[in-house]
C-alpha cells in the first residue's frame, strides 16, 4: 500500500546568508549535494529570518510565530511549553519526531513535541546570555560576539563546532538507517540541525584548500566607515568589539575563506544523510526541506555576523523538495514562520484552532506557482538593540523601524545592496508613510518593549538566584538505553537478525 503521508526530513544549517543562494548554491560554491537538492526543489530566492538571531528565528520557524508572540526575544529567552509547534502537530497527526543537532531549547522543556532527541545542544539551555535593556552599550565579554573569529581564522582538523556535527551526522544517519528497517508503520519527521557555518570561521583543511582561487574572498560591499552607519549597525560595531580591532584585508579574505568551506563541509554531511535516504528505499516518499535560521553579513558594509535585518544577515536558504512538487524557482519574498503551516500542509495534519494565532502562511501554493504571500515581517530585540526593531519586506521594498532610529527604506529594483536609505526622501514620501500605517496597525512598539524589559528582568532575577547553591541545569542529557540495543536474552536472535536487516532477501 502506498504511503499517503510523506516522510518529512527537515535539515536545518545555521548563519547560512541567503544571498550566497540566489536560485540554489552560488556557482563559486563546492556544494555538489545541495546543487543537486535544489534542481529538484520549490526554490525560494528571497525567504527571510523572522529574527535575525539563532533562538528568536528557531522557536519562530517551529511555531509559525513571530517572537512577540512566543516571548523568545533573545538566545536565552524562556520558549513556553505550551506554545504547539511543527513537531506537536504532526505528532498529534500520527508522525513519530525526532531530532538530531542544534535547536537552542531555553528551558526546563527540553522537547517542545519531539519524541526523542538523539544528540544534546551545543549552547546552554539556561537564562545566562539575557541582555540587558537597561544597560544599553554594555559589552558582555564573556558571551557576546567578537572579532577573534575575524582575526583567528583557519584551518583545523576538530574543534568545538566540528565535534558537534561530528556527532550529529552520525546519530541522524544511524536514525535513518533504523527507519528504513520500516519497524514503526508511522510516517516520520527528522530534523536534522547542524551548526556551521556559523563562526568561528575555522575549517577542516580539506575544505579550506577548495577555495585558495576563490573569486567572492573580497566582500562586494567595502567596509563602510563608522561614522556613516546607521545607528542599529554602529551599536553592532560597538557590540562586536570592532572599534577596537580593524581586521586587515588578508583577515577578512581568510574569515571569508574558511566560512565558504565550512559550506562545502556541510554540504558533505548533507550528503552523507541524503544518500542513506536513497539507499534506505526512502527517498520517493520523503520530502525534504533545507533552510539556514539566519544569514551572516561576512564583512559586507564591514559588518559582521547576524542581528541586522540587512539580506546578508535576515536573508536565508529555503529550499523543498518533495512528492508530486515540480522543481521550480520563487521570487515571491517569503518566510521560514511559513515552513510549520507548510509541513502542516503537506503531511495533512490540522492546525484547528492554531491556526488563528499563526504568522506564518502555507507554501503550497507558490510552490506550485499559484497565489501570493502578504509582506513578510521580521523583529530584533536582542543584544546590539536598545528597543524592539521591526521590518517589512513586500515586493520590491524593505521598511526598518525602531523608534531610537531614524527610518529605513530600500528598493530593491534599483538598490540591491541596500545603500540608499529612502524613508525621508520626499519623491518616496508616500512610500514610506503606507509602510508607516502598516507598522502601527502590526505592532504596539510601545507594549513590545515593555514586555521585553520586563522578560528580562525576570530572567535575571532568576538565573542569579538558580546558580546559588546546587545548580541543576536544563541541558538534555541524551539516554540510550543499552538494555534494548544489538542482542539481549530477553530476545530471539533469529528474529532480531532479521528484523535489524535492510534490504531483506538479497
Amino acid at each position: 500500500m502506498p504511503q499517503s503521508q510523506p516522510n518529512l526530513l527537515i535539515l536545518i544549517v545555521d548563519q547560512l546568508t541567503g544571498t550566497l543562494f540566489p536560485d540554489g548554491p552560488a556557482a563559486f560554491l563546492h556544494a555538489p549535494n545541495l546543487r543537486a537538492l535544489a534542481e529538484r526543489s520549490v526554490r525560494f530566492r528571497n525567504a527571510y529570518a523572522p529574527s535575525p538571531l539563532c533562538w528568536p528565528s528557531r522557536a519562530s520557524l517551529m511555531s509559525g510565530q513571530l517572537p512577540n508572540k512566543t516571548g523568545v526575544y533573545d538566545n536565552a529567552a524562556l520558549f513556553p511549553a505550551d506554545v504547539p509547534t511543527f513537531a506537536h502537530y504532526l505528532r498529534r497527526a500520527g508522525y513519530q519526531t525526532s531530532l538530531s543537532g542544534k535547536m537552542h531549547f531555553v528551558g526546563p522543556d527540553q522537547l517542545h513535541g519531539y519524541e526523542e532527541r538523539l544528540t544534546t545542544d551545543i549552547y546552554p539551555a539556561d537564562f545566562g546570555w539575557t541582555p540587558d535593556y537597561d544597560n544599553p552599550g554594555e559589552r558582555i565579554d564573556w558571551w557576546y560576539h567578537n572579532m577573534a573569529s575575524v582575526i583567528g581564522a583557519g584551518v583545523a582538523e576538530i574543534t568545538n563546532q566540528l565535534e558537534f556535527d561530528d556527532e550529529v551526522t552520525y546519530h541522524a544517519a544511524r536514525k535513518l538507517h533504523d527507519l528504513s528497517r520500516r519497524r514503526d508503520p508511522r510516517p516520520w519527521s527528522l530534523t536534522v540541525s547542524l551548526t556551521h557555518p556559523h563562526d568561528p570561521y575555522v575549517a577542516r583543511p580539506k575544505y579550506f584548500d577548495l577555495y585558495a582561487e576563490s573569486e567572492a574572498l573580497d566582500p562586494a560591499v567595502p567596509p563602510i566607515p563608522f561614522e556613516r552607519q546607521d545607528p542599529h549597525s554602529q551599536r553592532l560595531m560597538i557590540a562586536c568589539g570592532q572599534l577596537a580591532t580593524n581586521p586587515t584585508p588578508e583577515q577578512v579574505r581568510r574569515a571569508r575563506r574558511a566560512y565558504f568551506a565550512n559550506i562545502s563541509y556541510v554540504d558533505d554531511k548533507i550528503g552523507e544523510v541524503l544518500a542513506i535516504l536513497d539507499r534506505g528505499g526512502m527517498a520517493d516518499t520523503t520530502a525534504v526541506i533545507f533552510l539556514s535560521d539566519h544569514g551572516e553579513m561576512l564583512g559586507e558594509r564591514g559588518l559582521w555576523y547576524k542581528m541586522s535585518f540587512f539580506e546578508g544577515s535576515a536573508r536565508v536558504p529555503l529550499m523543498i523538495a518533495a512528492p508530486g512538487w515540480a522543481p521550480r524557482s520563487v521570487e515571491t519574498p517569503v518566510s521560514t514562520l511559513d515552513v510549520l503551516p507548510t509541513l502542516c500542509e503537506l503531511a495533512g495534519a490540522p492546525l484547528g484552532a492554531g491556526a488563528a494565532w499563526l504568522d506564518g502562511e502555507s507554501l503550497v501554493p507558490l510552490a506550485h506557482g499559484e497565489g501570493s504571500r502578504s509582506a513578510v515581517a521580521m523583529e530584533y530585540a536582542a543584544e546590539g538593540s536598545v528597543a524592539p526593531m521591526v521590518a517589512l519586506r513586500d515586493g520590491r521594498w524593505k521598511a526598518i523601524w525602531a523608534p531610537p532610529d531614524p527610518p529605513q527604506l530600500y528598493d530593491f529594483d534599483n538598490d540591491p545592496h541596500e545603500l540608499e536609505n529612502l524613508a525621508l526622501r520626499p519623491d518616496h514620501g508616500e512610500v514610506w508613510a503606507d509602510f508607516e500605517r502598516r507598522f502601527a496597525a502590526r505592532w504596539d512598539l510601545a507594549a513590545y518593549d515593555r514586555a521585553v524589559r520586563a522578560s528580562q528582568c525576570r530572567r535575571h532575577i532568576v538565573y542569579e538566584a538558580l546558580r546559588q547553591g546546587t545548580y541543576t541545569p536544563w541541558d538534555f542529557q541524551p539516554y540510550e538505553p543499552a538494555a534494548r540495543r544489538y542482542m539481549r536474552n530477553d530476545m530471539d536472535l533469529n528474529v532480531l537478525e532479521a528484523e535489524r536487516r535492510y534490504p531483506r532477501g538479497e
